[in-house]
Parts: C-alpha cells; structure tokens; sequence
C-alpha cells in the first residue's frame, strides 16, 4: 500500500542524507521525495512516498523517529489528507499538433507556460494519478522531457505538522 510520511526535521546538513541512508541500509525504497524549508527557517518539511505494510511503515515510522534530526513523523495517509504533484512536460507542438496539445491541456486543467515554435511547456498539478494520466494521453514520441516535483501533502482540517 502506498503510503506519504511527511517528516518535520531540523534544518542542518546532512539530515537530508541521514534520512535517505536510513531507507537505503533497510532496502525500502523512496518512490518520490520532497524538502523544503518551513516557515519556521530552522526547521525543513520532507514528504516521502514508500510502499509497504502496516508493518513496514510501522517500523519506517521508528526508524525516523529516532534520528536526531528529526522532530516529528507523521504518516498522512492514516487519515484525510491532500497531496498534489506538480510536473513540467515539454511537448513537441508543430503543425495540427499545436491545437491538440493546447486541447489536452485544457483537458487536464494544465497551462501552457511557455511557448516557441516548435514546442510548448505545459504545467499540470494533481495527484499522481492525475499526472500518469495526461502523460499515458499523449502521443509518446512527442514527449521531449518531463520534470516531476513529487508528492507534497497535508493533512485535512486541524492536522497538522508543527511543533
């Protein structure tokens, strides 16, 4: 089961390394990972999707729990949440293509933020489901490049990760 842990962690370095090397010394696997800073500059929010169990999350979750660096741990996906992917998807756009491609985005709620004469970058948000489907939409050979931020996420209502 997939799973987005989002971890409130001091923001020093290294403790962007010592979260990963925790994951890649058990063998569990980071589908997409994101840091930031908070609003507070001492501390970094990182939101990580990992499949596995219960149980496995359940010892990920103790794991993180005792790094130094790490403040607080929550898995958001033990209750309502939302999460969003932003992703940049330049387009090869000449011809009859161009109207296709600007139909598309439209389609899937994108913007077409840059535009030349051969191409256009469209911006598209949503979950991942979202994002896999607008790109399983397109005609493969006119996908020039991707960028993917991956998954951000909050809880729901008064959830939240603060100290």
């Amino acid at each position: 089961m997939k799973h987005v842990i989002s971890i409130l962690l001091e923001n020093e370095p290294g403790a962007l390394s010592r979260v990963v090397g925790l994951f890649s010394a058990r063998g569990y696997n980071i589908e997409t990972l994101t840091v930031a800073p908070t609003e507070d500059a001492t501390l970094s929010r990182m939101t990580i999707v990992t499949v596995g169990s219960d149980e496995i999350i359940e010892q990920i979750t103790k794991h993180l729990n005792r790094l130094v660096d790490v403040v607080k741990v929550v898995d958001l996906s033990e209750g309502p949440h939302v999460e969003r992917e932003l992703m940049l998807i330049k387009v090869r756009a000449v011809g009859k293509e161009r109207e296709e491609m600007k139909r598309m985005a439209e389609i899937f709620r994108g913007r077409i933020i840059d535009v030349t004469d051969k191409t256009y970058t469209i911006e598209l948000t949503g979950v991942q489901d979202k994002i896999a489907a607008f790109i399983g939409a397109l005609d493969h050979s006119a996908i020039l490049e991707t960028v993917r931020t991956g998954v951000s996420g909050v809880g729901r209502g008064e959830r939240v990760l603060k100290l």
